[in-house]
């Protein structure tokens, strides 16, 4: 199950890499949970869908340093460089720990900092 989840998320990311983002909500549930630590909560796959119509206007650039998996759970480890708010391009670490169910991504716990 690990490495199969390890193939899911690496096709995910290429997906939102080339800006297509539907390609990447392919491999999520409908009632997919994404939580970003301190910050916002989303519930579905529309409310992810209107957040990366949003934050992803300019696909984001990352690179995935470790990807770690125990049963039903991933967490990848990397870099991201995206807009932020005013247009800037900013660099940011994070830790993204995914709950699969039925080989898709229903949860995410997102950890991330701004690079400074």
């Amino acid at each position: 199950m690990s490495e199969i989840n390890k193939a899911i998320l690496e096709k995910a990311n290429a997906a939102i890499i080339k800006g297509d983002n539907e390609g990447f909500l392919c491999y999520c549930t409908e009632d997919t949970r994404w939580v970003f630590i301190g910050d916002k909560t989303l519930q579905g796959k529309d409310a992810v869908r209107h957040y990366m119509a949003t934050a992803y206007k300019e696909p984001p650039r990352f690179i995935v340093e470790n990807l770690i998996a125990e049963g039903d759970f991933l967490t990848a480890i990397g870099t991201i460089t995206m807009k932020n708010g005013q247009g800037i391009m900013v660099d940011y670490s994070y830790c993204d720990v995914w709950r699969f169910r039925d080989g898709k991504m229903a949860e995410l716990k997102a950890f991330v900092i701004e690079n400074k």
